[in-house]
């Protein structure tokens, strides 16, 4: 890969980076913090109904379980941005081949080539 496509990559790793942080931010201040009366718009604190309680659990395990998959891409990101520093981006993590750009493209976060990947999931 030469520089300018590394460049290109870069760019596009911390753009990513940056908006996957802004929807963790987002999330966190729209869901996550909210107290229950807060989120019910109930001004006494002991008026729920059980099954407002539950849909108010329901939403934020759901929250968390967006946050916990973005925290997820964003290690992959950093450590793709790690792997542009070393000059081993792009390179697969199983077979040491190049991923194609293609995929690169798609998911620039990617640790492994196309056929790598389709084994890794089948073994799953």
């Amino acid at each position: 890969m030469n520089k300018k496509e590394s460049k290109e990559f870069k760019k596009k790793l911390i753009d990513l980076r940056e908006k996957i942080s802004d929807e963790i931010r987002h999330i966190g201040e729209d869901t996550l913090k909210k107290s229950q009366r807060d989120a019910s718009g109930d001004l006494s604190a002991y008026a729920f109904h059980m099954a407002d309680v539950a849909s108010d659990s329901f939403d934020r395990e759901l929250s968390w379980d967006r946050v916990s998959g973005e925290q997820k891409v964003l290690y992959h990101i950093d450590d793709a941005l790690k792997k542009i520093e070393t000059g081993d981006y792009g390179l697969c993590e199983s077979c040491g081949k190049k991923i194609g750009k293609e995929r690169l493209k798609a998911i620039p976060y990617a640790k492994h080539c196309r056929t790598c990947q389709q084994k890794n999931e089948k073994t799953k």
